[in-house]
């Protein structure tokens, strides 16, 4: 039998059956604008209820391509508080983002060795990235480092702050991604691996748990005013996770959040009629087109700004802060009133309800190939007093326990000198084979240091730490288990590990 005639034959068949289009199930969901349930496939298809049969002869025929695939995750997503599979220590996390490589060499990692060496040839082999302004001599630090707290902890004389909350920070000396270059390294702290285009650490977070506050965003990333760091808007991207986790930029000068107020003939009650109208709208559009992840995070976005014209102004106004408060961040000085009072905002912002904000230094400003002497305590000076007044207002607002704090770029420094040129403008090329962060709160030990490079400070030799542990442990303090937190890409299960053999940090846990 030809098969027009067979499928007309069949048509009829179909027709008198009982399968109904309101049964037909919805295909999973996924992040491109392909993505859409079989429902809407009926209502855009030229073919109608012809292309409905046509699939369900396939299916009676069993010739149909893959057996259908069970729901794993939900087909709408939103940002309502969602508990974790196993008890969190951590709830909320605020990341300051060294952009351009701190020196571990010359804040947290005293090597004596490099004084033994210092202005002779290094005794062995080492990596550079710049090989044109590259020096086998070695550099030892021009800073004094001192043992601070009741751990004991050694710090450079550039941290002052620092050194007064030392006993309530974990230093990392072993950290490395072992990509030695800014963009690549950057992505390996931020979003697990070391290509763009992936969600990044605070995405995954939001998509995991939600966030507690519904009047602000839940993923927050404040720029420096003198510009954004490598990779700019990559740091804060959402990748192929839905759109409604991608971070909401607050910026460094006032406003903050543009277009916050409504035009005053639209205030008041125009306001809230208009937005009631357009929700009506948004809601029978999304109807007609389900599964449209884009289209959700806009409308979720709309709904967003109209709470935040209150919230929002509300959490960035630190004027409603005490002169003591002011005084503790710094913002009684030039020199550190910028940063100081974004961790500032960052504290209101956590104590808040939001979820995950990441402060960014500005483009390349822990950079140091040069001038590293001059260089190296300005970016000290604008950083240590704020980053220290986080822990302590953490800490005596009893937020600390469950926020985690973090402090680090994407690389250390080489122990050896590049641009030697005179001792007022050398500096040190790039390490990303053994550097230091510390991290404190949330579940982290209080106190204390954590692995160890080589002699020199060259590699990691004790307890290395990768990007793809650091997730997986910060991901264990959320109650995420790292391997199962999951979103269906293109058929496939990805995680922030990406199949990575991320390890859970014990040595750097509370109680462990």
């Amino acid at each position: 039998m030809p098969s027009c005639m067979l499928i007309e034959k069949k048509l009829a068949t179909f027709a008198s059956s009982d399968f109904a289009s309101s049964d037909i199930t919805m295909i999973r969901n996924e992040n491109d604008q392909s993505a859409s349930s079989r429902r809407h496939f009926l209502a855009s298809s030229a073919m109608g209820l012809q292309s409905i049969a046509l699939a369900w002869l396939l299916h009676q025929d069993e010739v149909s391509a893959a057996p259908v695939q069970p729901e794993l995750s939900p087909t709408t997503f939103d940002l309502t508080p969602k508990q974790p599979p196993n008890p969190p220590q951590a709830r909320a996390m605020i990341s300051l983002f060294m952009q351009g490589g701190p020196s571990h060499l010359d804040l947290f990692d005293p090597k004596p060795e490099l004084e033994k060496y210092d202005g002779k040839d290094f005794p062995g082999k080492i990596k550079y990235d710049n090989a044109a302004q590259a020096s086998p001599i070695v550099l030892s630090s021009p800073w004094k480092f001192k043992k601070y707290g009741e751990s004991g902890t050694d710090l450079s004389e550039l941290l002052p702050s620092l050194s007064e909350v030392v006993d309530d920070i974990t230093v990392v000396r072993s950290m490395q991604t072992g990509v030695n270059n800014h963009g690549q390294s950057i992505h390996a702290m931020n979003t697990g691996r070391i290509q763009r285009g992936r969600p990044s650490l605070g995405s995954w977070l939001t998509y995991g748990l939600g966030s507690v506050s519904q009047e602000l965003p839940a993923f927050v990333a404040m720029t420096d005013p003198r510009g954004i760091p490598v990779e700019g808007v990559h740091n804060w991207s959402n990748g192929w996770l839905p759109a409604l986790f991608q971070g909401t930029v607050v910026r460094p000068r006032e406003p903050r959040i543009l277009n916050l107020d409504a035009r005053k003939e639209l205030s008041g009650l125009a306001q809230k009629n208009y937005l009631s109208f357009l929700n009506e709208l948004n809601q029978e559009h999304l109807q007609q087109h389900p599964g449209e992840l884009d289209l959700q995070a806009r409308i979720a976005s709309y709904e967003l700004a109209a709470k935040m014209q209150t919230a929002a102004k509300e959490a960035l106004d630190v004027t409603k802060e005490t002169k003591e408060t002011h005084k503790l961040y710094g913002l009684d000085d030039p020199a550190t009133e910028e940063f100081g009072t974004r961790c500032l905002i960052a504290r209101r912002l956590v104590e808040r309800g939001v979820r995950f904000v990441q402060l960014y230094t500005k483009n390349q400003y822990w950079d140091h190939h040069g001038s590293i002497r001059s260089a190296l305590p300005a970016s000290c000076k604008k950083t240590d007093k704020p980053s220290a007044a986080l822990v302590k207002d953490l800490k005596q607002r009893g937020l600390l326990d469950s926020t985690v704090v973090h402090w680090g770029g994407e690389m250390g420094r080489l122990p050896v000198i590049q641009n030697n040129s005179g001792a007022a403008k050398v500096g040190r090329d790039h390490n990303t084979y053994g550097f230091s962060m510390w991290l404190a709160g949330g579940g982290f030990k209080a106190g204390g240091t954590y692995g160890a490079t080589d002699e020199f400070g060259h590699k990691a030799v004790e307890n290395a730490v990768n990007h793809f542990d650091y997730h997986a442990t910060l991901l264990h303090l959320f109650g995420l288990e790292p391997n199962k937190l999951a979103y269906l890409r293109n058929g496939q299960e990805q995680t922030l590990l990406d199949g990575q053999p991320g390890k859970i940090v014990h040595g750097i846990l509370k109680g462990d």
